[in-house]
């Protein structure tokens, strides 16, 4: 399953908003735990936040909460469920501010100048957080933004394709490449 995510989707461009939406939420959920536990869990939190609908997301209640806290298939932690509602209302207001959440996140792409010229499994150890993931998770916390600190918000734009982060080594990397940046 993670050897599959990472070849056919980690990494690679997208500018969905509710893939967008999904993946920015479960970075939060991921806060603390293995993203392997993420992937497995990850078609229940789809059936259990609407296939991340933010319209949908945003109009859930504190009754939908208390369901949540005992549904086994997602990760049961109330402050990141609320968060996911309470994110979803703010992404709301960023598509009616930007026109969509991929304008928002995508003018948040570092340029190719301040990225490492040669990725290695050394360099990347080491790139956790940014100045890019700092930004853009001061910006969204500015918003009212809930668990989006900056080195889940470096996961997310690794993820979504904001960066390259696949080593100079990995197939992947040189197949988004041949694909041109966005």
């Amino acid at each position: 399953m993670y050897v599959k995510y990472h070849d056919e989707e980690w990494g690679r461009a997208v500018t969905d908003d509710r893939r967008l939406f999904e993946k920015v939420c479960l970075e939060g959920f991921q806060a603390g735990l293995s993203w392997l536990t993420i992937l497995r869990k990850r078609e229940h939190f789809r059936r259990a936040f609407h296939e991340f609908d933010p319209a949908r997301v945003a109009r859930m209640t504190a009754r939908d909460v208390d369901r949540l806290l005992k549904d086994e298939g997602i990760i049961r932690h109330r402050g990141k469920i609320e968060s996911t509602i309470n994110n979803a209302r703010r992404a709301l207001a960023l598509q009616e501010e930007q026109g969509s959440l991929s304008t928002y996140f995508w003018r948040w792409q570092p340029t190719p100048s301040s990225r490492p010229r040669r990725l290695t499994r050394e360099v990347l150890a080491g790139l956790a957080i940014t100045a890019e993931s700092k930004a853009l998770s001061g910006d969204l916390r500015k918003r009212g933004w809930t668990f989006v600190g900056p080195t889940t918000i470096y996961a997310f734009m690794q993820a979504m394709g904001l960066v390259n982060d696949h080593v100079h080594e990995c197939f992947v990397r040189r197949a988004i490449e041949r694909g041109g940046r966005r």
